[in-house]
């Protein structure tokens, strides 16, 4: 009889165990949703484990990332699609348009893949707008950049695969102009000491977490004057290339 107590005494502590986890579990999914592969995605969620994967899942879902991006407040508009031979060219590409409080894009216009658009705007009101404010006590105007789409291969070589930015799934970061009017330049601030520099070490880690590629001047001599952000395929895997 007293061995039957004692199965029955381990058997409800099992359970109360199993209880708690379970409710532990299920709380942290509801405070965490980003370190969770399962539960959608949100734009205005803090970054987590699996926000890259979910970003860069997007790619062949435009209809669900173009309603992310209204719901988050983001003003880009459908672009025309742009034809540009098998390996060239997008169909859901999306207009950079700055919504009340956002940063704009120099020069106004490009057009992004949707996929790097909502990083983009993840990247700039957790990463970039918090860091300018860290460190210059003003926010960011203007996003400078050097394009977006272009029909390429990788360095513009004759051979071998083609680049990101051949589908608008890349975009090229130049510098940052604050609201102050004071400007922060990749290729002039990278290798200084002071705040401009770690702004921009700081904005570039930040995109490692959002973007399947972040390369910047520490890569190599081609990236000396920008920040390379794109939604490589290995994203969805919640794989990364920050350099």
């Amino acid at each position: 009889m007293a061995r039957v107590i004692r199965i029955a005494l381990w058997w409800i502590v099992l359970l109360a165990i199993a209880a708690a986890a379970f409710r532990y579990g299920r709380d942290y999914v509801r405070r965490h949703p980003q370190d969770v592969p399962w539960t959608p995605l949100r734009l205005g969620d803090p970054v987590g484990l699996f926000t890259l994967h979910k970003l860069a899942s997007l790619s062949d879902k435009p209809a669900r990332c173009q309603a992310l991006l209204q719901v988050a407040g983001s003003a880009d508009l459908p672009a025309s699609p742009r034809g540009g031979g098998p390996d060239c060219g997008y169909a859901n590409g999306l207009r950079l348009i700055p919504a009340s409080g956002d940063a704009r894009f120099a020069p106004a216009g490009v057009v992004t893949s949707c996929p790097v658009a909502a990083a983009l705007l993840v990247f700039e009101r957790q990463v970039v707008q918090p860091a300018a404010l860290e460190h210059f006590g003003s926010r960011v105007a203007a996003i400078e950049h050097a394009g977006s789409y272009s029909c390429r291969r990788i360095y513009g070589r004759e051979e071998g695969p083609f680049s990101e930015h051949a589908s608008a799934n890349a975009l090229d970061i130049i510098g940052f102009r604050l609201a102050d009017g004071r400007s922060i330049s990749v290729r002039k601030d990278w290798r200084r000491e002071g705040r401009e520099a770690d702004f921009l070490h700081e904005v570039r880690d930040g995109a490692c977490r959002l973007f399947a590629t972040a390369l910047s001047p520490d890569y190599n001599a081609a990236h000396a004057d920008h920040l390379h952000l794109d939604q490589a395929k290995r994203g969805e895997m919640g794989w990364s290339v920050c350099r």
